[in-house]
This record gives C-alpha cells, structure tokens and sequence, in this order.
C-alpha cells in the first residue's frame, strides 16, 4: 500500500490490517504503525529504489497493490503533481506485473468536472489532469485493476477524526470563525464528502470478494448537502462553540469575478488576498448543482451516504477540528493539523 500516512491510508490501516499482512511504501513521512511493515521507496527510481533483491522478495510477497499515494498540494509546481501522479501508476504497474498482483488505483470524483487551466484553479486543474491522465495509463494496462474515485474524504463517521484537515476545513473553518465575509458559491451548489471509514470499507469489500475490474465512484451523488446547508451547520457549530460569529454571504462566482477581484488590491492587504485567493482557487469544487455519479449504492452502502447521516459526519468532523484548533474541549490526541 502507498499513502499509509495520509488521510486514506490511515482509514485503511483501519480496515485491512486486522486480515491483511499490510506492506507500506512510505516517502518522506513514515507510517509509524505497529500493525504494519514499511519501507522507504521512490517512484522516481527503478524498482521503487529497492535493490534487484529486495524488490524480488516484495514481488513475491505482494498479492494486492492499494495505490493511494498522490501529490495534492494545488500548490505545488504542475509539473511535480504531473510527474508524482503518473510516476506512482506507472511503477505499481510494473510491480503488478511482476507479482500478478491487482492494482486498486485512487483517483478522484472531480475527473467528472475538470477545471479550466486558465480558470482561478490552475492547481486543481493539473491535479484533476493528473488523475485524467493516470486513469487512462490504469485503464490502458493488461494488468487486472480497480478504479476508485472519492470526492472530498472528510472525518470518521463515528468520531470525525482524521489524519489531516483537507481544503474543506479551512473553507468551514473559515465560517465558524468569522473569518470568511463571502463565500465564492451559490446557495445551491452541492458540497460533496464521504468519511473517510466509508472509502476504506469500500475499498476493503473489493478487495475481500477479489474484484479485480470496474470504476467506481464513492460520492454523496444526488444526498450531497448544499452550500446553504452546510452554511447553516458551521453557523450551529459555531453557536455550540459560543462563538459570536457573523454569518458570510454566499455569492456565485461570476459576481466574484465581475464586482469582487478587481477592488481586492485596493481594499484588501496582501496577506488576506493571498488567502481570498485560495478561498477561490477551492471553490471550484462547489458551483454545481449537479450532483457526481455514485456507485456506492450498489456496492451496498446507500445507508451511509444519505443526507442526514453526511450532516451528521460533517458535525462531527468539524466539531473534531475545533477540538484541535482549541475551540472546543475534547479529546485531543494531535492526529490532525
């Protein structure tokens, strides 16, 4: 598995590791998990770094191949998200081949809308053009592989804990503060999450009952709360929290572009349009209303993805980020940041 220290990763550890002798490449971030066995490895390099040895003996142990490694900093150069998002597929790939292993590929459910690289969200657009193009390298191979295709993975369903915050965070973060006065999106847009114990069960069940084919889509779909919804659930936190908070408005991108951005280097300092502008850059992810494909009702968990129990694992994903942030008392290991 790849991307044991990540958001993913961690929720899988979770879910495989009670029936699975789990492997984990790591990069720069160690898993540090006694439930598994990691090693230091490169997409860059040949045979992951490993000597002809090593890679042999991980070759012969290997049976299934869970690729949820990626570069998702929007801030990073294109190039590097580009050149790590098809790196990694295509040297599991070649591993999966040597193991006649089957590789469980994690893209993203925004390949359905990518952005404009000429829009507010270059990042973004060669992020979702990475997966694009990773998809198809996936697709292309006789190796046997699965599809996955999450939109915004958020907090457990039972508690909201998580690795790391995601953009969403900051985004509701912002509101519960009072630290945002507009929110670049209409009141109608769809803001689509799945907890993070949902995809690694998804992903679980397939590779338990051996589903070696298929794309899936793992989404709230047509259950997706709305940016009214979600406004008035960061609006309920922050009156739990007893914060003063004045509620922002929510304004559709093209009055942004029209009315906002143009008096930003004059009403605004750098600082804050620096983070406006990041605001913006994440909003693209939430200008439709219309909602993703989603194959999770027919992977037999339409129960959990309905829009009561998603208001529920927001609440308590947010509500777990005010417990780290100090606003909240709580249990606080430090997992997130």
């Amino acid at each position: 598995m790849t991307g044991g220290s990540g958001v993913v990763g961690r929720a899988l550890i979770d879910e495989l590791s009670h029936d699975f002798d789990v492997v984990c490449m790591r990069n720069r971030n160690p898993v540090d998990d006694v439930r598994v066995s990691e090693f230091a490895g490169s997409f860059a390099e040949p045979r992951l770094g490993l000597s002809a040895g090593d890679y042999a003996v991980l070759s012969r142990r290997v049976d299934v191949i869970v690729h949820a490694a990626a570069a998702t900093s929007w801030r990073e150069d294109p190039r590097r998200i580009r050149e790590v998002n098809l790196g990694g597929p295509t040297a599991l790939l070649e591993l999966a081949t040597q193991a006649s292993a089957p590789l469980y590929f994690f893209s993203t459910a925004f390949v359905a809308d990518p952005p404009s690289a000429q829009g507010h969200s270059p990042g973004a657009a060669a992020y979702v053009q990475s997966k694009i193009e990773a998809e198809a390298l996936v697709r292309s191979h006789p190796v046997p592989s699965v599809i996955v295709r999450p939109s915004i993975v958020i907090g457990d369903s039972a508690d909201g804990r998580m690795a790391a915050f995601q953009g969403l965070h900051a985004v509701l973060g912002a509101i519960v503060r009072g630290a945002a006065p507009m929110i670049p999106m209409p009141a109608s847009a769809l803001i689509d999450f799945v907890p993070q114990d949902l995809v690694a069960a998804v992903i679980g069940r397939l590779v338990r009952e051996e589903v070696t084919s298929g794309e899936y889509w793992l989404t709230a779909g047509d259950q997706a709360l709305c940016a009214r919804q979600i406004m008035d659930l960061c609006m309920g936190l922050a009156g739990d929290l007893g914060l003063s908070t004045r509620e922002p408005r929510l304004i559709p991108t093209e009055a942004v572009d029209r009315l906002i951005l143009p008096l930003l280097e004059d009403s605004l300092p750098a600082p804050l349009q620096a983070k406006f502008r990041d605001l913006l850059e994440f909003a693209w992810l939430f200008q439709s209303t219309d909602p993703l494909p989603n194959s999770l009702p027919e992977l037999g968990f339409a129960a959990q993805v309905t829009t009561e129990e998603l208001r529920k694992t927001a609440y308590l994903s947010m509500r777990y980020w005010a417990q780290v942030k100090g606003l909240a008392a709580g249990d606080d290991d430090g997992r997130a940041a």
